[in-house]
């Protein structure tokens, strides 16, 4: 653990110390959610285009943090916080990174770069499972490769490491100078150059000389020589005192590639300083093939033996990319995070574990390999880091971790030393109303655990991710103003992705609002611990009184309505109680029309009761270009009758007219805020590359059978086999939300890179598929919606919208939450 204290930090970053320069800091924080150790912390106030640090301090400040690096103009009320230490820089972010840069270069230990538009959390962890018992290892924990990620990877590092090996992404120019300054890579990977974060790059060249720039002080640089771009572009940078480390099938290749032998793994024969060895890979895709290439380069390059490479390459496992968050057995959730077992990636898990709505917060544990610590040391670290998380419970499971069981002091707590132990002992009853937390060695195989653990077993699930849902929240906010307010929409499940999970993070984003249909699903978010801001927008009078006691604000597009949530305002005796008032502009569903607007301002004028929050309408047609008149004409009709209430009622009201697709036609109608809905779950009106999706239908094959000539398939003998078919069952059927007009060829499902036609009728449960020209079996992964086909192509082939798509998945299918 780095110890420095705040004069060394502020003489490390150039910046203005107020407060006591030997306060000591060890954990650097940049997100306020992970505030769990105050007393050695140090928060860092990064501002970003739709962020800004500065506003969590106040909350940072009560949670017990006292030492923070920020801009002084950003926080011109900072003597307010009593005994705090402020670190004031031009920029939060150079800071960052310039600390990062000064603790760098306190180490001699080999530093490894790793660039490239794929693969490169792959070779970095391929990498290190092959060095295991050999080196001590220190790297990014999963990928964090950014602006940000970069220097907190490098914080990790110490003087018990003996190799280091740290990602390096970027997404426009300019960024690789930086993250070239703080790293100074000994050793340089560049793994591909592909279409990733294209957009701001005119070529791949182009991309791909500015990745080049992390090899500037490189003693070595790795590459594919038969990727010719990169080997080009490789020889058109200054290579003196440089070594070239090539693998690839050329003879020219320090690592060259003999013959290569696929069945059920991948068998290559090379060659190396003209001895021959051989690598089976247990994987059969090129992917896989190139990423362990990488990985064995680098070996060489650190001095391994072929003998030992050969012996430990066939071992190599997969890497989990991502986080799964899943709905348990008795209320519980369920994070399963076996991307690596380590300190670092334990820190980040149970950051998000004490971020959970549920009071109780329990650890499932494996033993921890690859510390480079002693047992001893290494679990008093655990244990001090449960009890900054504030985990109630840990399971510990392994022969190391229960043979410390002693550290863990003062919680619940239970030891198995091995998975069948514990499943053994494994009682349903014993979790309920907690958030648990799966943190394992992969060799521990806690996939047994979850599935026990899980609440539902169905095969069919609803994959949400959370990073994309924000990717394309900052797209949108990138279209308006950054004053611009946002309300986003969450009703009818937020669009079938489940509540709580989508508006937490929502809330976190510091989006403004959030909009729900129903009272009920109001009440449903602030029981769940949501506190932003709530719009209802079908306010039922009868749920009024209701909607008072949970501060959710109505949609309010009558006189009826105004009078009667005047009387529950009355009741509750609260004043100024806000509301939001909706016109009518040409969509003739709800709200106040032309005619009604003096009666609404004499109504409200003087009243004490309520007070409007915002003024919006509906636009009947944004995403239509045939209808922009008629769109125009909203627009006008709408700014001109709410300026009229707002210049009549004498205080200033928000107003917003735009949704998903007029943010993006018609941007100069932002007002006060926009409402974002099916554009936050991908689907944009303009065609906008940059939207990624959210949900991805998965299910499973569960049979596949032959069927001869003049059979059918499915109800009503619907599906006809005219020639040999082979069809496949897959367990989701139209109470899983699979649109029935899907049926008899419609619809296509994609297996093994292929589509396969829906054949026969969809079932209730189950629906059949044509796999004749697809080599698939029972056990194989099949993707409903995804990336191929999109809920677009879905809606399209039944001529609808992909709303009622993404709505019309059951609450039955299981929704798993991924963060990468």
């Amino acid at each position: 653990m780095q110890n420095y204290t705040l004069k060394d930090i502020a003489l490390a970053v150039s910046g203005k110390l107020m407060g006591n320069p030997d306060v000591s800091v060890s954990h650097l924080i940049i997100d306020s959610r992970s505030a769990a150790s105050p007393n050695d912390s140090i928060f860092f106030a990064i501002q970003g285009i739709h962020h800004d640090g500065h506003k969590f301090i106040a909350d940072l400040y009560q949670k017990g943090i006292r030492s923070f690096v920020a801009v002084q103009k950003a926080l011109p009320d900072f003597s307010k916080f009593a005994d705090a230490n402020f670190i004031f820089v031009e920029n939060t972010l150079d800071a960052l990174q310039s600390l990062a840069a000064f603790h760098r270069r306190r180490f001699s230990y080999p530093v490894v770069g790793i660039t490239g538009s794929n693969g490169k959390t792959v070779v970095k962890e391929w990498a290190t499972q092959l060095m295991h018992g050999e080196k001590k290892v220190v790297r990014s924990p999963r990928s964090y490769n950014s602006q940000v990620g970069v220097p907190l990877s490098v914080w990790l590092m110490s003087p018990e490491n003996d190799v280091a090996i740290f990602e390096a992404g970027i997404s426009k120019p300019s960024e690789m100078h930086r993250l070239e300054h703080i790293l100074i890579p000994d050793i340089g990977i560049i793994t591909n150059i592909g279409a990733a974060h294209q957009e701001n790059f005119n070529t791949l060249r182009q991309k791909l000389q500015e990745k080049m720039i992390l090899f500037e002080h490189s003693k070595v640089i790795i590459y594919q020589i038969d990727n010719s771009l990169i080997n080009e572009e490789v020889h058109n940078i200054p290579l003196k005192g440089k070594q070239l480390f090539t693998w690839g099938t050329s003879k020219d290749a320090s690592l060259t590639i003999l013959k290569k032998e696929v069945a059920a793994h991948t068998m290559l024969t090379l060659s190396y300083a003209q001895e021959t060895f051989t690598a089976e890979i247990p994987f059969t895709d090129d992917a896989s093939v190139e990423n362990a290439m990488h990985s064995i380069s680098l070996l060489l390059v650190l001095g391994f033996t072929p003998e030992l490479i050969e012996e430990r390459v066939k071992k190599l496992i997969p890497v989990a990319m991502r986080l799964e968050q899943k709905e348990g057995i008795n209320n519980c959730t369920i994070i399963n995070d076996s991307y690596n077992s380590d300190i670092s990636s334990l820190t980040i898990a149970l950051n998000l574990l004490n971020n959970q709505k549920f009071s109780k917060r329990t650890l499932i544990l494996s033993d921890i390999f690859q510390s480079g610590k002693s047992n001893q040391e290494l679990y008093s670290e655990v244990a001090r880091l449960v009890k900054e998380k504030q985990v109630d419970k840990i399971i510990g499971i392994g022969t190391a971790i229960s043979a410390n069981e002693a550290q863990f002091t003062g919680i619940e707590k239970r030891f198995f030393t091995s998975t069948d132990d514990f499943l053994h002992s494994y009682h349903k009853e014993d979790f309920a109303n907690e958030a648990i937390l799966l943190k394992g060695s992969r060799s521990f195989q806690f996939e047994r655990i979850s599935r026990q653990l899980e609440r539902q077993i169905h095969q069919t699930v609803l994959e949400i991710n959370l990073n994309a849902l924000v990717n394309n929240l900052n797209y949108f906010r990138s279209l308006v103003k950054p004053t611009t307010k946002f309300v986003a929409m969450v009703k009818a499940f937020s669009y079938g992705s489940g509540f709580y999970e989508i508006a937490s993070m929502l809330q976190y984003q510091r989006v403004d609002y959030l909009a729900v249909a129903f009272a009920d699903e109001g009440v449903e978010l602030r029981e769940a611990g949501i506190t932003m801001p709530i719009i209802v927008l079908n306010a039922e009078p009868g749920s009024f009184d209701l909607m008072i006691s949970y501060n959710l604000e109505p949609e309010i597009y009558s006189k009826t309505a105004l009078t009667r949530f005047r009387d529950a305002a009355v009741r509750a005796g609260v004043t100024c109680y806000p509301i939001h008032v909706k016109l009518d502009t040409g969509m003739h569903r709800l709200g106040f029309i032309e005619e009604d607007i003096d009666e609404l301002i004499a109504f409200l004028k003087d009243d004490e009761q309520l007070k409007i929050s915002s003024i919006f309408s509906h636009l009947a047609a944004s995403d239509e270009a045939i209808h922009d008149d008629f769109t125009n004409q909203q627009i006008s009709l709408f700014s001109r009758l709410s300026s009229r209430i707002i210049d009549k009622l004498g205080y200033h009201i928000n107003r917003h007219i735009l949704n998903s697709a007029g943010i993006e036609r018609f941007p100069s109608a932002e007002f006060d805020m926009v409402r974002l809905g099916i554009g936050l779950y991908g689907v944009s009106a303009a065609n906008q590359p940059k939207l990624e999706m959210v949900s991805t239908l998965r299910s499973t094959i569960v049979q596949t059978k032959d069927i001869p000539p003049h059979e059918s398939v499915g109800y009503g003998r619907k599906g006809k086999v005219e020639t040999p078919k082979r069809i496949a069952t897959i367990p989701i059927g139209y109470a899983d939300g699979l649109n029935r007009r899907l049926s008899n060829g419609v619809g296509k499902i994609m297996v093994k890179g292929k589509l396969a036609p829906i054949i026969g009728n969809i079932c209730m449960d189950t629906c059949m598929i044509d796999i004749t020209d697809i080599d698939a079996h029972e056990g194989d992964e099949v993707t409903i919606f995804g990336e191929n086909p999109t809920i677009m192509d879905i809606a399209s082939w039944i001529g609808t919208i992909p709303y009622e798509i993404l709505t019309g998945i059951s609450r039955r299918v299981k929704r798993i939450y991924i963060q990468e």
